[in-house]
């Protein structure tokens, strides 16, 4: 049998009203008989868009007829001599609103079906976005057939709006299962899938938290209501502040050393975040509050200022004798020629592997392998001035090469 889609606006009740009246309101109190069961809808209609009525044609008025009446999926005969569906409505007391829909084969006559769907107020995640959708489907199924071939990734939101906070949908699961629910890594079958998202739940033992997400999807051979473990904890991360860095002069030391004056410390930057994780995966995270709860240390290095002391009056007193030896020769058998040599046992110093109290005997300071070539050599001349080239035991033969 062909169906037609007709225009009517039969007499509503004050409760049919209310629910066709505004969108807010109807989210919460969607027209119709309660949960509906039966056939199959019609379709769905997306946002405020205006589902036409539909009414059957004239008829005799007093025409006797047998008619058979179904009302969201709730059906029953009739015998009516109502010559029009408007008028049958009427009669039954059945509300139609605007966003209602209502079929009839043809005109208003004997064995006639008049099939009526009111709509309901739900919320669709399409592509990760909410929107309101209203729907005249008797089942989340049904719904998402109809949704699925309009766009691909599609859910049904289920509220917590129901009595004691429990999550349910204004539509039963499917008058054909399976159905299934998906929670905490696991999938159970719903013993009965006509039912509601919230029995469905119960039948199963599974108990929801304050936070968790429920939703509707096609999945396998049926539909798969998702439980997501929504779980908000804050956090605190702690991390590094870097110290700075800074010199002052020290006259005190030679110039070319450096001493640290201040150990720099690094501080501590303390932050409490409030991260939420959906299935144990982080979904968000937000920074409640960030600061340094330790100050850093900064470090402070001190640079010698001091000038080496050069040594002219030991050179200028040197004599022309020890002038004109060969220091080099001596340097190269004591220190393979290095400035900065220290023996093995770190008792001798320099070019000429001076011990420290020589080298201080003859008017040096610091150690001998830090002072110049030039020094030590004069300072070396000092010491052949004074005591000879047995200073030397060794290498001293090599002055007279």
């Amino acid at each position: 049998m062909k169906f037609s889609t007709l225009s009517l606006r039969p007499h509503r009740s004050r409760d049919a009203q209310a629910s066709n009246a505004d969108p807010a309101a109807e989210a919460g109190a969607p027209a119709g008989t309660g949960r509906r069961r039966g056939r199959r809808a019609l379709v769905v209609v997306a946002g405020a868009t205006v589902v036409v009525l539909a009414g059957a044609g004239a008829a005799v008025a007093d025409a006797h007829k047998t008619v058979t009446l179904d009302v969201d999926g709730q059906t029953r005969t009739l015998s009516t001599f109502a010559g029009s569906v408007s008028g049958l409505l009427e009669a039954q007391d059945v509300a139609v609103g605007t966003r209602d829909t209502v079929s009839v084969g043809g005109a208003l006559q004997d064995g006639s079906t008049i099939v009526v769907r009111h709509a309901q107020l739900i919320t669709v995640l399409r592509d990760g976005v909410q929107q309101a959708v209203w729907t005249t489907a008797l089942t989340a199924d049904e719904a998402l057939e109809t949704l699925d071939a309009r766009a691909g990734d599609v859910s049904l939101v289920v509220s917590r709006s129901a009595p004691g906070g429990r999550f349910d949908l204004p539509l039963d699961l499917a008058l054909d299962g399976p159905a299934e629910v998906l929670v905490d890594g696991t999938t159970l079958e719903a013993p009965d899938p006509d039912v509601s998202v919230g029995d469905a739940l119960a039948a199963l033992d599974v108990v929801l938290g304050p936070l968790d997400e429920v939703t509707v999807r096609h999945g396998g051979d049926g539909v798969q209501v998702v439980v997501t473990r929504v779980v908000v904890q804050d956090v605190t991360v702690t991390s590094e502040v870097a110290y700075a860095s800074s010199t002052v002069d020290d006259p005190a030391r030679y110039v070319g050393t450096t001493k640290v004056v201040t150990a720099g410390v690094a501080g501590v930057r303390t932050q409490v975040q409030r991260v939420t994780t959906a299935d144990g995966v982080e979904r968000t995270r937000v920074t409640l509050s960030d600061e340094v709860t330790s100050a850093p240390v900064d470090e402070v290095v001190a640079v010698g200022t001091k000038a080496r002391p050069v040594v002219v009056a030991q050179a200028a007193a040197a004599s022309a004798a020890s002038g004109g030896l060969n220091w080099a020769a001596l340097a190269a058998c004591e220190s393979g020629g290095r400035v900065d040599a220290v023996s093995a046992n770190g008792k001798y110093h320099g070019l000429y592997q001076f011990s420290l109290s020589t080298w201080a005997g003859v008017g040096g300071s610091g150690l001998p392998s830090q002072a110049s070539a030039e020094e030590q050599t004069a300072r070396a001349q000092a010491l052949y001035d004074r005591s000879g080239a047995g200073q030397w035991p060794h290498c001293g033969p090599r002055l007279f090469s």
